[in-house]
This record gives structure tokens, sequence and C-alpha cells, in this order.
């Protein structure tokens, strides 16, 4: 069989008899090109002051011996990462650019061995000791996730879903909008006075509907962040919502919105795993982007779950998450930083998954490049008030949500990530789905009409 690895390229010799490269950037850039297999299409600025590699790309700024160190301990994402969390490296410029530079044209030289071979070791070790950069292992950053326990237990999903989503209100109202969802926004819009909240209420908009809410239906909003849609089904609905979050912080946030808006007679917060809610009957039953968190092993119970809490012709809908076969958590940095035990699965299992639970689906609309424009315009409110995140959860943190924040946008554009919002079913007994036959309104686009919610 013939195969298709591609040839590396080759790394460039210096000219014969030409004195060998000084200073730490031309050996470091020359080092990163043998390890990658070609030349390295960054320019490398190291602490004392040299440069290495071509004009007119991205800097990478190595600003000490330690993050070198670090690299040798742990040679992989989670160790650039470490480094820039810690701003032992970063990048000049533009970080997602500077992503998409590496990235691209680690895909354009093919598959690489899954771990560096003893003469890589060798010559990293080598070029190490000449810089001075052999030492003991950095310590990880702060920031990174310390669980404990059995993977999806209730003590450590507790522990998970704190570490990411208590960092606290005060974070997530400073880089949300004033809808406070932290999930895809759906743009309708490209005007000068259409922002990420317009897109958020379009997109509350767009669940309600799907989910055929009317005064008094009862809807059970699984993993409710922050009330977004409890709040939107409730006040634009009048719908009944039971809202469940795993997260104390979000519960005493909503608790409050609730009453500040008097929807006391709508809306019952409750702070407990999904696992343990109970009754059933539900008219409708949505679950935004916290499907991500259940697990492998867990999800045909998650699913189960959705299914037994509608009502026969109550209607169900997920959004959600997804990556290739090859790919379901989300990193290593992902994972170790910002949601840790997260499992993502391609698109046509979770159908799958939804349909062995008994729930008829009966409409999948993509929405990934809403998510690129989402997470950028979370992204660009990060860099704006960077001194005010800085001082509310410390430079490294900020740090952490800014690689997080370029890295997803570009997941997402680059379609290594992709997000989907599945309508559902549980039929009745003798097989009724309660959806209109001819598709009105149930037919997608009938939704929305030159962008204005119907």
């Amino acid at each position: 069989m013939t195969s298709t690895r591609k040839a590396p390229l080759p790394v460039p010799a210096p000219p014969t008899g030409a004195a060998p490269p000084t200073g730490a950037a031309p050996r470091l850039h020359a080092l990163a090109g043998q390890l990658l297999g070609g030349p390295l299409p960054l320019r490398l600025r190291a602490w004392d002051g040299s440069v290495a590699g071509p004009e007119g790309t991205p800097v990478v700024l190595i600003r000490n011996r330690r993050a070198l160190r670090r690299l040798l301990w742990q040679p992989d994402e989670l160790g650039l990462a470490q480094a820039y969390i810690t701003a032992e490296l970063d990048i000049e410029g533009d970080l997602a650019d500077g992503l998409r530079t590496l990235g691209s044209a680690v895909r354009d030289r093919g598959p690489r061995p899954s771990r560096l071979t003893v003469g890589d070791r060798v010559r990293a070790a080598r070029t190490a000791l000449r810089l001075g950069a052999v030492g003991v292992r950095p310590p990880a950053p702060a920031a990174q996730a310390r669980l404990t326990g059995s993977a999806h237990s209730r003590a450590r999903d507790r522990a998970a879903i704190s570490h990411h989503y208590d960092l606290s209100n005060d974070f997530y109202a400073l880089l949300l909008d004033e809808t406070m969802a932290y999930s895809c926004g759906y743009w309708t819009g490209d005007g000068p006075g259409y922002g990420a909240a317009d897109a958020q209420r379009d997109k509350l908009e767009l669940i309600c509907r799907k989910l055929a809410l009317t005064p008094g239906a009862r809807l059970l909003d699984i993993g409710c962040g922050w009330g977004s849609l409890t709040l939107y089904a409730a006040e634009e609905f009048k719908a009944r919502v039971t809202a469940v979050t795993l997260a104390a912080e979000q519960a005493e946030y909503v608790r409050a919105e609730v009453g500040k808006r008097g929807l006391e007679e709508l809306v019952e917060v409750r702070l407990c795993d999904y696992r343990d809610i109970e009754g059933g009957g539900y008219d409708a039953v949505s679950s935004v982007e916290m499907g991500e968190h259940v697990g492998d092993a867990e999800y045909p119970a998650f699913t189960a779950l959705l299914h037994a809490r509608a009502r026969p012709g109550g209607r169900v809908l997920v959004q959600q998450m997804s990556r290739s076969a090859t790919a379901p958590g989300g990193g290593a940095f992902i994972e170790s930083y910002i949601a840790p035990d997260m499992h993502m699965r391609p698109l046509g299992d979770t159908v799958s998954l939804l349909e062995g639970a008994g729930l008829e689906v009966r409409a999948v609309e993509a929405m990934r490049e809403h998510y690129v424009r989402t997470i950028r315009a979370w992204h660009r409110t990060l860099e704006e008030r960077w001194d005010e995140f800085a001082a509310l959860v410390g430079p490294q943190t900020a740090r952490v949500w800014r690689l997080y924040l370029a890295g997803s946008a570009l997941a997402f554009e680059e379609r290594r990530m992709g997000v989907d919002q599945i309508l559902a079913v549980r039929p009745t007994a003798t097989g009724e789905s309660g959806m209109p036959a001819g598709g009105r309104p149930g037919a997608l686009r009938e939704w929305y009409r030159d962008g204005v919610p119907r």
C-alpha cells in the first residue's frame, strides 16, 4: 500500500563555511523547524534580543528561559498554553492570526509522530543546555483545574461546573451582553445597529418558537446558565419555567432576576444535578450547550431523561457543540483550564442517541458560523476592557480566556468544531408528533423571514 504521508519540507541549512547561528532565537527557530518537519512559519524574538524567522509573519516573543524549561517538560499543546498563560511566551499582534498560521503549517505538512523521537529529545536537550534552560519542572499555573474523584460522579461534576461557571457573576457580566447568554447567538442582521445582544435575543426567540411555547406552557430548562432562556420564555411567552443549574452563582443570579422582574409565579430555580430532576409532563424541554458536560458513558441516560421529562407530544430542543470522532474532548488546554471532563461527539452520534431514547428528531440547524461571530464579540469585549478583566480575576486567568476565545473562534471557523440546534419530539403512543404536517409553522425558515421573528 502506498503511503499518503507528505514528505517533510527541508529545513534550510547554513551555507558551507558559515558560522553557526548565534543567539537564542536562531537556535530555537532551527530546532522548531526540525521538530515540525519544515521551516517554522513564525518569527521568534528571544529574551537576549536575537530574532529569527521570516519577516512579515506573526512574532512569537520568548521572554525568558523558563518558557523553554516548561516546553522541555511538557512538549505539547498544554506546555505551550502554560507558557502563554504565565506570560513567559507571547504573540505580538493578533493572537488568532498567530494560531491560524501555525495550525495551517502543521496541517499542510501532514501527520507527525504522536511522540517525540529519542533524537528529537536529544537535540532539544542540547539546545536547552546551551541556552541555560535546563532545570526543575515549573509548576502549573494556578488557574489549572485540579479535580479528584471518578469522572462524572456527582461530586466531580459539581466541581467541574464550579470551576468554569462560578468564576464570578461579575466576570461574566463584564464579558457577556445584557442577556447574559453564554452560548451561540443567532445572527440575523449585519447592520451597524445590530450586535451580540440582538443575536442572543433572536436565538432565544427562535428556541421558544421551535418549542411552540404558549402562555402557561411548562418548560424545563436544563443547564439554565444565567437564565437567558428561562427569563425570555417567562417574560415574552408567559411560559411556566423550571430552571435547573449545578452552579451556585448562576442559581443566585437567576433567582435575583426573577425577583426583580416579578416572575415568581412563572419561574422556579433549582440548584441540583440534572440526574436529580423529578417530575415530568413538561410541554417542552431545553438543553442549551449543557450536554457537552454530561460525559460519553452518561449520555444515553441523559437522553432517556429528556424523553421521560417531556409529555407525549412534547418537544425537546438540544443546542450542542460537536467535534470529529477522533477528537471528542475539548483538547488538553480546554480540559485543563476551561471545561474539565467536557465531551463532544459528531452530530450524527448525538442524533442517534436522542432517537435511541425514543425521541423523534424533526429538524437540525447548523449554526457553526454563528458561533464564530459570537465568540469574536466576546473576544473584542475582553480586549477592549482588558484592564478590568485583569483586575477582577488576575492576569493569568485573563490570559487563559484570551487564549480560549481566540482558539475557539478559530476552531469553529476551520470546521474543527460545530454547533447545532436539534429539535425533537416525544411521540404519543400512537405515533402522533404534534408537528404541523404542512411544515407551517414547523419549517425552520418560517420562523424567520427577512431577519424578523414571525
